[in-house]
């Protein structure tokens, strides 16, 4: 969701989670067999797909790839639906399903990582074990705890992974000749560049990210912070945080009065070049806006010495999806080593695959091999270098809500 897809659910009563966990299931229809049954049954139904809208690369990705093999290869449909905040679908789904609709609901398959992923399976929202159906999930590395686990909640075969995503600082090399090589060192150049670097405000996606990063640093570093959330640990490595980011305001763009909504409004400020630093979960369409014209062609990628934040981010199909089927085979077309690919090309969206190139057959291999390289962007291995693990989810909302009230409010 690059997230993106992660974003925070609205309250939801534990009263209200049990009763959602617990309900029913008789209405649904039975359970396919297999993936030929699967196919069978997916013609010629319309999958809507519920997924964030503001990332104009996703959107051209689904439209103009996705969309044509799906229609040609499986019969099917896609009905994209963009909304502004993965929580919005995931609340869909669970209003229908409190109301008793545990069958035909409105979402099919919802892009989602994170808080949105742990709360919907606490709820029983989704749809788990048939994605082992899936033939493409052969391509998939288990045993890696990023994939296998979405932000510390194991998956447990309720997600099929989509994307690999590794945060990234992007800056302009001809503004910045001795770029920092540490988190600490991108603060204090912040401060003696005043007005040339700001971030999203949480609880979006990148801002909050940006935080945990912060975190980490404060912390010394990201084994001193328990995965779960720990209060004594919040007590102990976030205070100080916030007095970090609220003495770092008046270095920020516009003094730290406002912030950017989200990574657009960044990228937009970086392009216009009032700031020299923009980030992202997904540094590989960096290549993209470089060509578009959007960003400098002096555009490059800090490689910190710590690493970045690296996680992965997924499909997960409702329990009471109306066309469950042919969400499926939409998700096992989505995870092919050829959709993965048009993916991971620079000149597509630029997304890392989230299958193991390892287990691909040699011609796959061999075509991800020949990916173009990029000058502002480095090879992926290279990127992920001491790529530091998510905090468990349970760790966002006191986060996101802290930095409101400790740094945006004060």
């Amino acid at each position: 969701m690059n997230q993106r897809p992660w974003r925070a659910l609205a309250a939801l009563t534990a009263t209200a989670l049990l009763l959602t966990a617990c309900g029913g299931g008789s209405d649904a229809d039975p359970e396919p067999d297999d993936f030929a049954q699967v196919q069978r049954e997916a013609r010629g139904q319309t999958v809507n797909l519920f997924m964030y809208g503001g990332d104009d690369g996703a959107n051209r990705y689904i439209d103009e790839v996705v969309a044509p093999a799906a229609r040609d290869r499986l019969d099917v449909r896609i009905n994209r639906v963009p909304i502004t905040d993965t929580a919005l679908a995931v609340n869909k789904v669970l209003g229908e399903q409190q109301a008793g609709r545990t069958s035909g609901g409105s979402v099919d398959l919802v892009w989602i990582n994170g808080e949105n992923f742990r709360t919907g399976k606490q709820a029983g929202l989704w749809q788990c074990g048939l994605v082992e159906l899936l033939p493409n999930m052969r391509y998939v590395d288990w045993s890696d705890p990023a994939v296998a686990n979405d932000f510390g909640t194991p998956v447990e075969g309720c997600e099929v992974p989509w994307s690999r995503a590794q945060f990234a600082f992007v800056y302009d090399s001809a503004r910045i000749g001795d770029p920092p090589t540490s988190l600490t060192g991108l603060l204090d150049w912040a401060r003696v560049n005043p007005g040339r670097f700001t971030y999203p405000a949480p609880p979006d996606f990148t801002g909050s990210v940006f935080v945990r990063h912060a975190l980490y640093a404060q912390a010394g570093g990201r084994d001193q912070v328990p995965d779960g959330f720990d209060q004594a640990a919040y007590d102990r490595f976030v205070p100080p945080l916030w007095q970090t980011l609220r003495d770092l305001r008046p270095a920020l763009w516009r003094a730290g009065e406002t912030y950017p909504a989200n990574e657009k409004e960044l990228n937009d400020l970086y392009a216009n070049r009032q700031v020299d630093i923009t980030m992202t979960y997904g540094p590989a369409q960096v290549t993209s806006l470089v060509e578009r014209g959007q960003f400098p062609a002096t555009t490059r990628t800090l490689l910190l010495d710590e690493g970045t934040i690296g996680n992965t981010n997924y499909l997960a199909v409702p329990a009471n999806a109306a066309n469950r089927s042919a969400a499926l085979a939409l998700a096992d077309l989505m995870l092919s080593p050829e959709l993965q690919y048009e993916k991971a090309r620079p000149g597509g969206w630029g997304q890392y695959p989230a299958v193991d190139l390892d287990k691909l057959d040699a011609e796959w291999r061999d075509r991800f091999a020949t990916l173009p390289a990029s000058p502002q962007v480095p090879p992926y291995d290279q990127l992920s270098r001491n790529s530091q693990p998510e905090l468990r989810a349970d760790w966002l909302p006191p986060l996101e809500e802290g930095w409101r009230s400790e740094v945006l409010r004060q």
